[in-house]
C-alpha cells in the first residue's frame, strides 16, 4: 500500500431515528480513527452508508437477488474501503434486522481481510454482549479483520469517561490495521483460496466475463443456442 495514497474509511450505520444514537456513536469513532491515522502520518476520507434510506432496496435484493442502483453504489463503496466502522441498534437482544439484511445481500468475499470495527447502541445495558455474541461471529464468517475492541453504548454510557476510553482504544486498533496494509497483503496473497461469486462485487474478483469459456454445451444452452450433437465417430 502506498504511503501517499489517502485511505478510505466507510461507516455503515443501521440507525433509523433522527438523530440516531448508532450514527452518533459511529461518527464519534470515525473522528477518533481519522485522528489516529493522522498521528501515523496518514490521511483518510470518511464515507457514510446510511442503511435506513436503503431499506426498501435491501428488501427487494433479498427477494429478487438483484440489488438496485443505490444499493449497488453502497456495496461498491464498501468494497473499495480500506477500513469499515459498523454501528447497529440492538432490539430485543438482537441486532437490527436492517443491519443483518444488508450484510446478507453482500458477496461472501466482499470484506475478506478488511479491517472492521464493531459498534452497537441500545436502550439498556442488558444488551451489552450482543456485539460479541452476534456481530463478531458474523464478520468472522465473512473473514473480515475485526479489531479486538468492540464498542457498545447504552444511555447511561454517553457521559462516562469509560466510553471515550473504549472508543479511543478501538479507533487506534482500526487505524493501526488500516495503516499497516495487512488486510490487502492477506487478501492479495490468499485470494485464490477463497470462494468467489462470478462477476461479483469484490474489488479483487478473479473471474470476469472475458475469462469464461462460453463455447461449451452448457453455456450455449444458457445463451439459447443448441449444444453440439453427439457423433459416434468422435464421441460428440
Amino acid at each position: 500500500m502506498s504511503a501517499e495514497r489517502p485511505l478510505t474509511l466507510v461507516v455503515v450505520d443501521a440507525g433509523v431515528s433522527d438523530p440516531s444514537s448508532s450514527r452518533l456513536l459511529a461518527d464519534r469513532i470515525a473522528h477518533r480513527a481519522v485522528t489516529a491515522l493522522g498521528e501515523q502520518g496518514r490521511t483518510a476520507t470518511t464515507r457514510s452508508i446510511a442503511l435506513g434510506p436503503l431499506a426498501v432496496d435491501i428488501a427487494r435484493a433479498i427477494v429478487s437477488g438483484h440489488p438496485g442502483e443505490s444499493l449497488r453504489a453502497a456495496i461498491g463503496e464498501l468494497a473499495a474501503a480500506d477500513g469499515v466502522i459498523t454501528s447497529t441498534p440492538v432490539y430485543t437482544a438482537g441486532v437490527s434486522g436492517l443491519f443483518k439484511s444488508f450484510f446478507d445481500v453482500l458477496d461472501d468475499d466482499l470484506v475478506v481481510a478488511k479491517p472492521v470495527l464493531l459498534a452497537a447502541t441500545a436502550g439498556s445495558p442488558r444488551h451489552a454482549l450482543v456485539v460479541e455474541d452476534q456481530v463478531r461471529p458474523m464478520f468472522a464468517y465473512l473473514r473480515a479483520l475485526s479489531v479486538p475492541t468492540s464498542v457498545f453504548a447504552a444511555p447511561e454510557d454517553w457521559g462516562a469517561s469509560a466510553l471515550g476510553d473504549r472508543i479511543g482504544r478501538a479507533a487506534v486498533e482500526l487505524a493501526a490495521l488500516m495503516a499497516s496494509g495487512v488486510g490487502d497483503a492477506i487478501a492479495d496473497r490468499a485470494w485464490s483460496g477463497y470462494r468467489h461469486r462470478f462477476d461479483g462485487n469484490a474489488t479483487r474478483a478473479e473471474h470476469t466475463a472475458a475469462e469464461v469459456d462460453f463455447d461449451t454445451p452448457l453455456m450455449r444452452l444458457a445463451a439459447g443456442g443448441a449444444p453440439l450433437r453427439k457423433d459416434a465417430s468422435s464421441g460428440y
